[in-house]
């Protein structure tokens, strides 16, 4: 079976709009952590299921399967800032960025559109990545418009 090369995939999925979120954890010393990613997916409403997919040699992917929980952070249409910063390498991508923790103590970014708390609950090797899935057990929604992401650049609802 042939497949296609990284830069035509690239091009392939780059046609389908996401929206952008950070995902957030923290580090077994308890430190935050966190990643900008676009690959979101309900998986079941009962139980409610989520799936991210986290790249293998990244720092974040050792937290994700260390610990038991995470948040999704959905990014409203001003924080592009934000989505770039968590996206590029970074010191401390935390610094100077507002956030609150939760009551379970998940880390939750300050202008998010949405809070998405999970307890993890599988994850599965997928070529380079691992998809994660997640249980929901809790989230809050704020006013705001999406973030958007297509063909490699940001976007906004018109």
């Amino acid at each position: 079976m042939t497949e296609v090369e990284p830069f035509l995939f690239r091009q392939l999925m780059g046609r389908f709009t996401t929206g952008v979120v950070v995902i957030t954890t923290k580090r077994d010393d308890g430190s935050p952590i966190g990643m900008t990613a676009n690959s979101l997916a309900s998986v079941s409403l009962r139980p409610p299921l989520l799936s991210v997919c986290i790249e293998q040699p990244t720092e974040l992917h050792g937290a994700m399967l260390s610990a038991p929980a995470f948040a999704i952070n959905i990014l409203a249409e001003d924080q592009e800032g934000l989505s770039r910063r968590f996206a590029a390498p970074h010191d401390d991508r935390f610094d100077g960025v507002g956030y609150q923790l939760s009551e379970q103590g998940l880390v939750l970014l300050d202008g998010a559109i949405a809070h998405i708390e999970c307890e993890r609950h599988a994850q599965f090797p997928a070529g380079d990545h691992t998809i994660i899935v997640g249980r929901v057990t809790g989230g809050a929604t704020h006013e705001g418009r999406p973030l958007l992401y297509y063909r490699g650049g940001y976007g906004t609802l018109g």
